[in-house]
């Protein structure tokens, strides 16, 4: 193929139309794919994150529904003054922009008071070493009951006036009473002293005994 064929063929309509449609093709496949994912992305759309807060779970979803978000529980807390169901915490924060679709956790309220287990610290730790392992597993203390023993010793503990043992489980609500030993040993356990040489009663008691003397001597 000389030359003069090759610019014949490049000047063909034929050569030139086809170019032509393949590059128009090209186009609309970029410009068909550029719309799909924007369509999919909802590229520029921004719906602002409304602030569900201290909301029931009920009104907080139907907010969302209409903004055409997504709300999933993801943890709950317990907080005592706000109503069970109620939203906690969300993420994202109220005030961020996300697109539609997009979903929102949530914490809720607890339905249920949550409990905890009493240790063994029952006849096994002092009341400061109670009273500290206590207070940092989150129950509520009441003042420390004394009861005659060891003193600081632990022998028990109450909630509500009813003795609990290691391994019940107590709602978090309820304050805990630490027995400790005051000290002192129970009236049962006493001790009466008698002292041998009360003056009251030797002073009306006579010695009954004999002087014995030792036998003279030669000298004598």
């Amino acid at each position: 193929m000389n030359s003069s064929d090759i610019i014949g063929k490049l000047k063909s309509r034929y050569l030139w139309g086809n170019l032509c449609a393949m590059a128009l093709v090209v186009l609309a496949l970029v410009i068909g794919v550029k719309f799909a994912l924007d369509a999919y992305t909802h590229h520029g759309e921004a719906i602002t994150v409304p602030n569900l807060k201290d909301k029931r779970f009920a009104d907080a979803d139907r907010i969302m529904a209409d903004l055409n978000l997504v709300m999933v529980v993801n943890d709950t807390g317990y907080v005592k003054t706000l109503p069970p169901d109620c939203i906690l915490s969300q993420s994202p924060a109220a005030g961020d922009k996300v697109k539609s679709g997009h979903v929102i956790y949530v914490t809720i309220n607890s339905l249920h008071t949550p409990t905890l287990t009493i240790p063994d610290v029952i006849d096994n730790s002092s009341l400061r070493e109670a009273m500290a392992r206590l207070s940092a597993m989150g129950f509520r203390l009441g003042t420390p009951q004394r009861v005659p023993g060891e003193k600081d010793w632990v022998y028990g503990i109450t909630v509500h006036g009813r003795h609990v043992s290691a391994g019940d489980r107590v709602a978090v609500d309820d304050p805990i009473v630490v027995q400790a030993g005051n000290g002192m040993v129970d009236e049962a356990d006493s001790i009466n002293f008698i002292d041998p040489f009360d003056e009251n009663e030797s002073a009306g008691e006579v010695d009954e005994f004999e002087e014995v003397k030792a036998p003279p001597t030669a000298a004598e």
